[in-house]
């Protein structure tokens, strides 16, 4: 099974095509970007606070620190191509997507831990099927550079899903299993705003595009 097939299977289901035919419009790409190179800041955040917060785990502290590294490239990257378009990185309120999921992480440890690593899982997961379905709706500079962050950006995904099994101590499947299901519904859930991780798009949004 290839990477990307292995990550399909991983996720509940697939990108809505509505978000996808939004996505692909010309005037949602300034929001594309925006939130885009949003996202890989945060997820550069996400690492550095795993590296500051669990500092006895070696194999965590290697693996968030290449991938801080790396998310961090990738924002200058999204910065470069949206100079280069003549659009201003701004302020966006972020998609439920994040948070949603974060609604159930345990409080306690080692439980925190792991459903942080298990959403971490996720999010770099997604990420990298929708840089595939989207990538050929795109222009030939836009969707190369999403097919090249699809190696990076399935490594991470794996690296959050081995660090969660690792530290477990025990099988994993059933939290797994609950956190697919709200992504799930993440996902296919309607969103009246568009993101990089948003849901099925609104009528009212789609009227409005």
């Amino acid at each position: 099974m290839d990477a990307l097939s292995e990550i399909k299977e991983f996720l509940g289901c697939a990108t809505p095509p509505e978000w996808l035919e939004l996505a692909a419009k010309p005037q949602s790409q300034s929001v594309l970007l925006t939130d885009h190179a949003h996202c890989e800041k945060k997820a550069a955040s996400t690492a550095m606070t795993l590296l500051f917060r669990y500092v006895d785990h070696a194999d965590l502290l290697r693996k968030m620190s290449r991938l801080a590294r790396e998310e961090l490239i990738h924002f200058e990257q999204v910065l470069g191509l949206m100079e280069a378009r003549g659009m201003r990185y701004l302020h966006l309120t972020p998609a439920r997507y994040a948070a949603g999921l974060r609604s159930a992480v345990r409080t306690s440890e080692p439980g925190r831990l792991i459903d942080l690593l298990i959403i971490g899982a996720f999010i770099e997961a997604r990420s990298c099927e929708r840089f595939a379905a989207l990538a050929p709706a795109l222009d030939d500079e836009l969707a190369g550079f999403y097919r090249s962050l699809l190696k990076s950006e399935g490594r991470h995904y794996r690296d959050y899903l081995q660090l969660a099994r690792s530290y477990a101590g025990a099988p994993i499947d059933d939290r797994i299993a609950q956190f697919r299901q709200l992504e799930r519904e993440l996902i296919l859930g309607e969103d009246d705003q568009f993101r990089f991780h948003s849901g099925r798009p609104s009528p009212a949004l789609i009227a409005a595009a």
